[in-house]
């Protein structure tokens, strides 16, 4: 017996509401229909419909195995699309978003790329560093930074990064270099609106604390703040990646480290769907990989 085709031949059953009916649908013959029911039946030991010479009924397991069939097919039908997705040429137009900074060094040139692989596509990049609701706001896929909350949203997760203490060598040689998050109250800092809790920044270790902390500057704007502790203002508490290439170079140090908050994930995120566009598709085929093979100042 084919048991997809059994299964798909009970459903239509129940859904056209006679054996004729289906049989009708499915191109079958009546006795082919009614041979393929009865098989099932006997395959699985249950009686699934109670049939009369006017009407049909499902029995109580014939309604539970109805919802599994239901949602067996519905998968299959989801591998086929997804399938004939990834041989669609993505066209027309797609949504995306990030956040400003990593959205500007880790996402905007994967889009190029994927611009000019795909030239029919007409992208549009939102880099914003609030969240966003992605269904409300017509955003067909995106990257968060953080803990994500209870969603529709389907996560992959391509990595991870940490949040840093830095400051500029002439700060700490003028100010001194912290060794405990409690030193941080002798200190004005540069402090981001969004990021944390307020006046308070969190740190890890062995006994996870929130320091008050003295701002000398709030901003909303990433880059802004980066510049004031470049110029020696205070120590600021970055994500690894804002702050990467700049220790790398020796314009930053990073201090109290061994107090950092445990990494925090990164996520390609898209509104839950059945089957997915073959734009959406392709873009997280293409950037999930690509984003797992960079670094993000772990």
């Amino acid at each position: 017996m084919d048991k997809l085709r059994a299964m798909e031949t009970f459903v239509r059953i129940v859904d056209s509401g006679s054996l004729t009916a289906a049989a009708d649908s499915l191109s079958m013959s009546l006795p082919s229909v009614v041979r393929t029911l009865a098989a099932l039946e006997a395959e699985l030991d249950v009686r699934l419909l109670n049939r009369t010479t006017r009407r049909l009924s499902l029995t109580d397991e014939g309604r539970d195995y109805l919802e599994r069939c239901r949602r067996v097919l519905a998968e299959i039908d989801e591998a086929e699309a997804a399938l004939s997705a990834r041989r669609v040429q993505p066209k027309g137009r797609l949504r995306l978003t990030a956040p400003v900074m990593f959205g500007r060094l880790h996402v905007a040139p994967l889009v190029t790329e994927f611009m000019l692989r795909h030239p029919a596509l007409q992208i549009e990049l939102l880099l914003l560093d609030r969240v966003i609701d992605l269904v409300e706001e017509g955003i067909d896929a995106g990257v968060r930074i953080g803990q994500l909350p209870d969603s529709s949203l389907v996560a992959v997760r391509v990595g991870e990064t940490r949040r840093v203490v830095c400051a500029s060598p002439a700060y700490l040689k003028r100010c001194g270099t912290p060794k405990h998050p409690k030193d941080l109250e002798s200190h004005r800092v540069v402090n981001f609106t969004g990021l944390g809790a307020g006046n308070l920044w969190s740190f890890g270790g062995d006994r996870p604390v929130q320091q008050a902390i003295t701002p000398a500057l709030v901003t909303n704007q990433i880059e802004a703040g980066i510049d004031a502790c470049l110029r020696g203002v205070g120590p600021a508490q970055l994500l690894g990646y804002q702050a990467q290439a700049l220790l790398a170079a020796g314009k930053l140090k990073r201090v109290l480290q061994a107090y950092e908050p445990p990494a925090v994930p990164i996520h390609v995120v898209y509104p839950q769907a059945r089957l997915l566009s073959a734009n959406v598709r392709a873009f997280v085929d293409w950037a999930v990989p690509r984003l797992r093979a960079g670094r993000f100042g772990e």
